[in-house]
C-alpha cells in the first residue's frame, strides 16, 4: 500500500486534529453547562396553554438540545446541496 493511498489521507489527512473551531465549540459547550447547572431554581414554564414548573436547568438543557439539533438539520442539508 502506498502512502497516497491510506486511510489518513481519505480522511481528508486532519480527521483527529483540534482546530479553533473544535476548541471554540468545546469552549462553548462547557460555559454553556456551567451555566445550566448553576441555574437550578423552579421557574414556571407556560408552552401555550398548560403551564408547568420544572428546574430552570432542565428548560434551559432542553433548549440547548433543540438548538443543537436544528443546527446540526441545517448544516447537514447545506453540506448534501454541494
Amino acid at each position: 500500500m502506498s502512502p497516497k493511498t491510506s486511510k489518513a489521507s481519505k480522511r481528508g489527512g486532519r480527521g483527529g486534529a483540534m482546530t479553533p473551531g473544535r476548541i471554540a465549540v468545546l469552549v462553548l459547550a462547557a460555559l454553556s453547562l456551567i451555566f445550566i447547572f448553576e441555574n437550578t431554581r423552579p421557574t414556571k414554564i407556560r408552552l401555550l396553554i398548560p403551564e408547568v414548573t420544572v428546574p430552570l436547568w432542565t428548560a434551559l438543557l432542553a433548549m440547548g438540545i433543540v438548538g443543537a439539533l436544528c443546527g446540526a438539520h441545517f448544516a447537514y442539508f447545506k453540506k448534501r446541496r454541494r
